[in-house]
Parts: structure tokens; C-alpha cells; sequence
């Protein structure tokens, strides 16, 4: 045993058979006691991390590798980044565990009867440049007063949120005004392959003559098809609730309609676009990647 001041006492063999360990392991033990944790400053700056934003604690190991790398490219740090395996050990040391992510469920119901378009992405989210293909959709969060839908169209490039409409209701007009809102945000969008499922908001009259308005090039899931011809969108929908409510343990029926509204306007607009890590991107939030995509252009020019 050892006393308060520091000495050993006792049958050393006598206590390593009561433990089951050796006696090398013992003194080993005596000898780094009091040296400090090795990633006693990694776990710090994952903390920092972590403090930053407040939807940063629904990191898992991958973005928050990925954000270390992302600090230590732009000098905010210098320590050497472990790989990805004891990225997530030092996680669950430091407390840092998550829920597994609610699956969304689609809600938009297909027109049988209506004329449909031609998948021309066929599963591919890849894109080599802003503004060449995006995907769209429309969510749903229940309120304590009512329900919210919210339509948004996702640049493939780097997930950049083109255009964003948030309704009481999931007419057509709703995402005819997703539509609006991207060309006032984005007037080159003429061309772009705009995405959707076969749901009858895409297959409207009221949305087809926006999209010919806009010069834009419709897209659909294909006959019969599944969630994951639109994948990217449905992976986004759950972020935005996971970070928004189910891994801080909350829920959208604590909130007001015209609170969920500001909220998810706040998460897309300010953290997704300019500060979240985005695996997608390789670990950049989309304003960077998206900046340095034309700062390449003029480089090359």
C-alpha cells in the first residue's frame, strides 16, 4: 500500500495477486501516475470544438476529425491529428457519445396519373462545379401550434442551399416559391438539373411552369422508385433534426411554428452554410468550398 507520504507498505506480491495484475505492471503504474493524459491537448481542442458552435455537439468521430484537420491546415492549431480511430477513443473518454440519427420518413405522395420526368441523376450526387445539378424536397416538423413544412433545393457541389421556403402547408406553391427564391439567390441557376421524388407538388402545372420560367432541367426518381434516388436530401433532413432536437434530447413540439420557422432559417443560413464541417465537402463548410472553387478558377485564368 502506500502512505500519505508517498512511501510503499505491505506485501507488494500480496496485493498484485489480490488484483491480478504483475508486478512490473504495478511499478509501470507508479512510474506514470502523475505524467499527464498524451492527448490531454487533443481532448482540449476538441472541447474548444465542441464549445464553438451550439450544434457542434452532435459531432460524431468523422466531422470531428475532420474539424481538427480543417483548424490544423488553417494554423488555428498545431498539434499532430491521430487518425480517426483515436479521434473517437478520446471521445468516449471525454464523454462526447451520441444517439444513433432518426430515419426521415418521405411525406410527399406521388400523382399516378401525372406526367413524369426523366431521372437523369440516377443516384449520381456528384457534381464538378456549383450550380450543374441539385437535389430538392420537402420536410415536415410538428409544432405546439401546427405543423411546418420546409422545401429546399441543395447545390451537389457542396450542399450550399440554393433556394428555402417554409410553410404551414405543402401545396405546390411552396416549393414553386423554393424555385423563386434560388433564382433571386442564384440568377446563373438557368440550365441546372434540379432533382425531386415523384411527389404531385413536382408534377404540378403551378411547378412544371416555374421550372420552364427559370430555364431550369427537371429530374424525377424513377418509376417505382426508393428514398435513396434522393438520398442527399433525405440525409440533410436528418441532420437538421438530429442537431437541431433529438440529440440534445428536445423535440419540435416545444417550440412555436414561428420559432421552428426563425430556427431552421438560423441552422441553414448561418451554421450550415458557413460554419458546419460537411464530410460531403470533404470536411469544409459549403461557403468555403464554394470559395475556393473560384478562387482556383482565377488562379488557373
Amino acid at each position: 500500500m502506500r502512505t500519505d507520504d508517498g512511501r510503499n507498505t505491505g506485501n507488494i506480491s500480496f496485493y498484485c495477486r489480490a488484483l491480478k495484475v504483475s508486478r512490473q505492471a504495478f511499478y509501470d503504474y507508479l512510474a506514470r501516475k502523475n505524467k499527464p493524459w498524451k492527448y490531454e491537448s487533443l481532448a482540449k481542442e476538441m472541447m474548444k470544438i465542441h464549445n464553438e458552435d451550439k450544434y457542434n455537439d452532435a459531432y460524431g468521430r468523422e466531422r470531428m476529425y475532420l474539424a481538427l484537420q480543417l483548424k490544423k491546415k488553417m494554423g488555428k492549431i498545431s498539434i499532430n491529428i491521430p487518425s480517426e480511430g483515436t479521434v473517437r477513443k478520446v471521445m468516449e473518454q471525454i464523454g462526447m457519445l451520441h444517439k444513433p440519427r432518426r430515419k426521415p420518413n418521405g411525406i410527399t405522395k406521388a400523382d399516378r396519373e401525372a406526367h413524369k420526368s426523366d431521372d437523369l441523376l440516377k443516384r449520381d450526387f456528384s457534381a464538378d462545379k456549383p450550380l450543374e445539378k441539385a437535389v430538392t424536397d420537402i420536410s415536415e416538423l410538428k409544432s405546439c401550434d401546427g405543423k411546418v413544412y420546409v422545401s429546399a433545393i441543395f447545390d451537389c457541389f457542396d450542399l450550399m442551399p440554393l433556394g428555402l421556403a417554409i410553410e404551414d402547408n405543402m401545396k405546390a406553391s411552396l416549393c414553386r416559391r423554393t424555385l423563386e427564391n434560388a433564382k433571386k439567390a442564384y440568377p446563373d441557376i438557368k440550365g441546372c438539373i434540379i432533382h425531386s421524388d415523384r411527389g404531385s407538388q413536382y408534377t404540378s402545372t403551378e411547378y412544371r411552369m416555374a421550372v420552364q420560367k427559370y430555364e431550369i432541367v427537371q429530374s424525377m426518381n424513377s418509376s417505382g422508385g426508393r428514398c435513396h434516388d434522393n438520398a442527399r436530401c433525405e440525409s440533410i433532413w436528418g441532420r437538421m433534426k438530429d442537431e437541431l432536437f433529438y440529440s440534445r434530447g428536445d423535440k419540435s413540439e416545444n417550440y412555436t411554428m414561428e420559432e421552428l420557422k426563425t430556427m431552421i432559417w438560423r441552422y441553414f443560413m448561418s451554421y450550415w452554410n458557413n460554419r458546419r464541417i460537411c464530410s460531403a465537402n470533404g470536411g469544409l463548410p459549403p461557403v468555403l468550398k464554394r470559395s475556393l472553387f473560384y478562387e482556383n478558377i482565377l488562379l488557373a485564368a
